[in-house]
């Protein structure tokens, strides 16, 4: 099934898409297309030449107006520009799609099209892969008045196409679609269930999850917290699979969970699809949030993270806020005689260690997994919220401890 849905889009060079709105200012699309760009970056293509317009809102027909669509016909049907597709920044509907294609000619991607390639690419599993499936499923769904040649491969037994008296292409492939994605909710519903027993038979373990936005370092950490070898790489949504390891903290168990990366317009199936893996972050006790301090827009990728956790679970946790990649910042101190007004792309280490993240305490922490900075510290913190929950739930376990330690001690 992947061989149909998943889309052949690498060594092509991209031309990216973007609108300025009176909610989304040119600053802004300049970071979501900084963004984009590295997504093409991660599916295989070589994101070049961007076009930006400015609009009250999105045309409902191409998207951008018909003359900046004429613009970015001329450059991409120049062939000596060799673009073999273009990539806009926002969802596009059947009908967007329809009439860009007509006049670009060309293979069109929206963002949420580009981060479902990625995850096909990157889902190892067989439980990932149906969960990605799924949501690539939900998204061609109202799409297929464009889509329909592609299923036509989809056949019955002895090679005929499944189809009915007098039904249409477009009724047979809305009904092969139907049949799949019904198909594959059984199916994880019952991965579900086998995920669920799982988590039950870990007992009454405390447990800790990994969570932020894609690309801060949180596999990377995993690896020196549990001294494993999980994936890591710097890309975007390097790990879909969520992984567990049981750790010991000084004298105490518990579970340390990693888990898939969010981002910006993250695509509402694809949530909606790994409802199961994101079950490890509902029934955590804890939540490292880990932040890539070093973003010049790290604050808005905090508040993503927080909405999309609110999506998941409107339970408040215990969370610390692991401030990662401080290492990045020795290129930007600020010298004694640097007049530049500061920005929130050039501020320094110590000055946002003094800003709102002062008022966190001991809910906060900077470290440098790469270099493995603080990160013994960040362990006895993780130590002491794990043993109040744990105090909390064996409180005679703990008086043992307790008092073999005074013990020992004298």
């Amino acid at each position: 099934m992947k061989d149909f849905i998943t889309s052949e889009i690498k060594n092509e060079n991209a031309v990216l898409v973007g609108l300025i709105t009176p909610d989304q200012g040119e600053e802004k699309v300049n970071e979501y297309l900084d963004e984009l760009a590295f997504l093409a970056e991660t599916a295989g293509l070589y994101p070049g030449k961007r076009f930006v317009q400015r609009l009250e809102m999105p045309n409902s027909v191409t998207f951008v107006g018909t003359g900046k669509l004429k613009e970015i016909a001329e450059y991409v049907l120049d062939e000596d520009n060799r673009v073999g597709v273009v990539i806009f920044d926002d969802e596009l509907s059947a009908k967007q799609i329809r009439n860009i294609e007509k006049e670009l000619k060309l293979r069109i991607l929206d963002r949420t099209s580009l981060i479902l390639d990625i995850f096909a690419m990157r889902a190892q599993t067989s439980h990932a892969k149906a969960q990605v499936e799924l949501a690539q499923y939900q998204y061609l769904l109202p799409r297929l008045t464009r889509l329909w040649t592609h299923l036509e491969r989809q056949r019955g037994g002895g090679g005929v196409i499944m189809r009915g008296p007098g039904e249409t292409q477009l009724e047979t492939d809305r009904r092969i679609i139907l049949d799949r994605i019904s198909r594959l909710k059984n199916e994880l519903k019952e991965i579900d269930k086998q995920k669920s027993v799982q988590r039950k038979n870990r007992g009454k373990l405390v447990r800790a999850a990994l969570v932020g936005y894609t690309n801060v370092g949180k596999s990377t950490l995993m690896n020196l917290l549990s001294k494993s070898e999980v994936f890591a790489e710097n890309k975007l949504f390097a790990t879909l699979d969520t992984t567990v390891r049981k750790i010991t903290i000084e004298n105490l168990p518990l579970l340390l969970t990693d888990t898939v990366g969010f981002i910006r317009k993250l695509p509402t199936n694809l949530i909606e699809s790994f409802k199961s893996t994101l079950d490890e972050v509902r029934e955590a006790d804890i939540l490292i949030h880990v932040v890539d301090i070093s973003h010049p827009a790290f604050e808005e990728q905090i508040e993503v993270v927080e909405k999309t956790l609110y999506e998941i679970d409107k339970t408040e946790k215990p969370t610390i806020l692991v401030f990662n990649k401080i290492d990045a910042f020795s290129h930007i101190e600020k010298e004694e005689d640097d007049l530049t007004p500061r920005t929130r792309q050039n501020r320094s280490l110590e000055e946002l260690k003094q800003s709102w993240m002062g008022k966190l305490k001991e809910n906060a922490i900077f470290i440098s997994a790469k270099n493995k900075t603080n990160i013994d510290e960040l362990k006895t913190l993780i130590y002491t919220k794990a043993r109040e929950i744990h105090i909390q739930r064996f409180p005679y376990n703990d008086f043992l401890y307790q008092t073999y330690d005074e013990e020992t001690e004298m």
